[in-house]
């Protein structure tokens, strides 16, 4: 069975495959109509949203098949202490296919363990969203053209952003790419994802203080909400938040090809006189949310039917309750599974968590 926890979980030609089939969709609607005619999509969504659940609906609404599930766990048996392994099982018994939102880091990897359905991670607490990844990457395929040899600029919260984290892993497979990191120091790229991923791929990176001093060099500038949850001192976020805020003023000094890129929802991270820039392109991203997540159902329900069963869920060298995790928010220290540990990919001996990749607890 195949799932997609994390953007990972496809290669490069599997990812370009689902884009190109996500942009076969767009232009040939009446053909996808009926495609997942009798199939029932189950979305679980554990915590509130809005366009990720909306758009899976309305993606398996177009494909022609049906739609149930729940927008409040309290309004289910995981109120009374269900797990998710157990919620999984369940389902696995009404549907075809499952999409999962859930405040835990690390539940649909859970859920991908005990399903034999497969399972669709819609966002699992700051962990990773892989299909507002595929998004993106449709987004730019569709404004940009491609790929490769871009520059990109990731602003605001990419400490605990967790579409950052997954844009910049598939983006990892691509050749040319750079990425520039404009945050707060509060909120800067964890080191993980600098070692782990720019590093080990080759991927050039840099950090700045604004973005007014690479403005006129990016190809693609992707906006996140600087969180103000996340300052213990209300004076030092009322310091940096103006200079992480995209204006109409900033932007003139852009190239005219360059895209800004937001997963929405907004707060004041972008000013609304923007919207009206054709560089602007957050609500162009929205629809194209939709198309993707026909194209991954698709895909996914048609290796489900041909047998396919080529993933791991455990990495190479997985040990077993040997640690624990030091993530608070990490499914292991939330509900009763076993705690999974794999070795770094960068031979550093340091291991981490399988579920959201934190270190082990001192």
């Amino acid at each position: 069975m195949r799932h997609i926890i994390d953007p990972t979980d496809l290669s490069r030609e599997e990812l370009d495959g689902v884009i190109d089939l996500a942009l076969d969709i767009i232009d040939n609607r009446e053909k996808y109509s009926e495609a997942c005619k009798g199939k029932k999509l189950a979305t679980l969504f554990y915590e509130p949203s809005t366009r990720t659940r909306l758009s899976f609906t309305a993606a398996m609404m177009e494909l022609g098949g049906n739609v149930l599930g729940f927008t409040d766990a309290q309004s289910t048996s995981a109120s009374k202490g269900e797990t998710v392994a157990d919620t999984t099982k369940v389902i696995s018994c009404f549907a075809d296919i499952i999409a999962m939102r859930h405040f835990e880091e690390g539940a649909a990897h859970v859920s991908a363990m005990n399903a034999t359905i497969p399972v669709i991670n819609a966002g699992d607490g700051s962990h990773s969203h892989p299909t507002q990844t595929l998004t993106d990457l449709l987004t730019i395929k569709r404004e940009i053209g491609h790929f490769d040899n871009i520059k990109i600029g990731f602003c605001g919260d990419l400490r605990f952003g967790r579409t950052v984290h997954s844009l910049i892993k598939a983006l990892a497979r691509y050749e040319g790419v750079e990425v520039i990191l404009i945050a707060p120091d509060e909120l800067r790229l964890p080191d993980y994802m600098k070692y782990e991923v720019c590093e080990k791929n080759n991927i050039p990176y840099r950090e700045v203080k604004t973005m007014e001093e690479v403005m006129p060099e990016l190809d693609v500038l992707y906006m996140t909400r600087v969180q103000k949850e996340r300052f213990l001192d209300e004076d030092e976020f009322d310091r940096v938040k103006d200079a992480f805020q995209l204006t109409a003023e900033k932007l003139k000094a852009a190239k005219p090809e360059c895209r800004v890129l937001h997963p929405l929802p907004r707060v004041n991270e972008i000013t609304v006189d923007v919207d009206s820039d054709p560089r602007a392109a957050y609500f162009r991203q929205v629809e194209n949310g939709k198309f993707v997540r026909m194209a991954l159902i698709l895909q996914l329900l048609k290796w489900a039917e041909e047998g396919e069963n080529s993933q791991k869920l455990l990495p190479e060298g997985t040990v077993v309750n040997q640690h624990r995790c030091s993530n608070r928010r990490c499914i292991s220290n939330m509900e009763n599974v076993d705690r999974l540990f794999r070795p770094a990919t960068d031979g550093s001996g340091i291991y981490r968590c399988v579920y959201c990749e934190s270190k082990p607890a001192k």
